[in-house]
């Protein structure tokens, strides 16, 4: 059996921009490689699917040797990841999935349509830093955030309403409901509102996140949210319009064999599991109550940041840590295929 060095196909891949390049590259070294109208690639047969997201949050640059690092925009989250599921074998049992839609507003939807035709049984997101697993599904919902006023000059008509304000004290308020939480976030990006400096804007809109390890919780948090953007908004006499981009799910689906084989897969590289709640593809299947989780496989730091950074040495780790993975699960040896919510164990 020949496995790659996932090192080449990190410095490969690292350069190339946006999901549709990055899946051709893809294909091109994919032996059996399939492809769905979304983006996605995929190859193999079996209930066991394994996913790597193809996507980054910024767009990648050519990487840059400091040391003993690597450093560019998305060279981890999931250059790596990618690199890795990319060098693995064609395994018994084992389809090796490449997704699109992961990062940003993607909604999981390259994840989530590969769940839905290829029907799996158990499903790994292989993304993260080792020794991290992923046993438990982050919930979120992500709304598009708009309020809306007349307008007009920025001294004739200052006392008229003014939308920027009315967001600046939504924001506050939402702020001050996870204050002090361990369970929950929020977070805004993307603020928008006005055109010049001497004129009042006639909206200001912001994309907002939150997230919560429970589903009850989360719900609760977003009717915070929507209560506080509605207070605000009459306060300062806007109209307000929250818009709904996107929804993971909360919870978990990872059995006691799923936990015992990750356990036992990082024991062959010197680790223990560091358990985490978090947002991956697994989530796609979590929702489905299929067993799941994520699997992390290289170190670093820095993601989601132009910084982001890894060691190119410990993808071998995380190459070593996946493989062993599989075969503890009893997948990939010999055409043995295991049910892993059941532990039963077939040919």
């Amino acid at each position: 059996m020949r496995v790659e060095d996932p090192r080449r196909y990190l410095l490969e891949l690292a350069p190339l921009a946006g999901e549709e390049a990055r899946g051709e590259y893809v294909a091109s070294r994919l032996p059996g490689a399939r492809r769905d109208g979304l983006g996605n690639v995929w190859a193999g047969e079996g209930k066991v699917l394994l996913l790597a997201h193809l996507d980054t949050v910024l767009p990648p640059k050519p990487p840059r040797r400091v040391g003993e690092r690597l450093y560019a925009p998305g060279v981890g989250d999931n250059t790596s990841g990618v690199a890795v599921l990319l060098s693995l074998p064609e395994l018994p049992g084992v389809v090796r999935g490449f997704t699109v839609g992961e990062e940003g507003l993607g909604n999981l939807k390259g994840a989530r349509a590969l769940v839905e035709a290829l029907s799996p049984e158990v499903v790994v997101a292989v993304d993260g830093y080792l020794p991290g697993v992923v046993d438990r599904a982050l919930g979120s919902v992500r709304l598009r955030v708009r309020l809306q006023g007349p307008g007009g000059h920025a001294w004739g008509d200052r006392r008229l309403p003014h939308p920027v304000f009315a967001l600046a004290e939504g924001l506050c308020r939402v702020r001050a409901l996870v204050e002090g939480r361990e369970d929950a976030s929020v977070n805004a990006s993307g603020l928008e509102g006005g055109q010049a400096v001497n004129a009042l804007p006639q909206e200001a809109a912001c994309l907002l996140e939150v997230r919560a390890l429970e589903e009850a919780a989360l719900a609760a948090l977003l009717q915070g949210v929507e209560a506080a953007f509605a207070e605000a908004a009459r306060a300062h006499r806007v109209g307000l319009a929250l818009e709904v981009l996107g929804r993971r799910p909360a919870g978990r689906t990872a059995t006691p064999r799923l936990l015992q084989a990750a356990e036992r897969a990082l024991a062959e590289v010197g680790e223990r599991p560091q358990w985490l709640p978090g947002s991956t593809d697994a989530s796609a299947a979590i929702e489905r109550g299929i067993p799941a989780l994520g699997f992390g496989v290289y170190r670093g730091g820095g993601a989601h940041t132009p910084g982001e950074w890894v060691l190119p040495r410990s993808i071998l780790e995380g190459q070593r840590a996946l493989l062993a993975f599989v075969r503890g699960s009893g997948v990939g040896e010999g055409g043995m295929s295991v049910d892993m919510a059941s532990g039963v164990l077939s040919r």
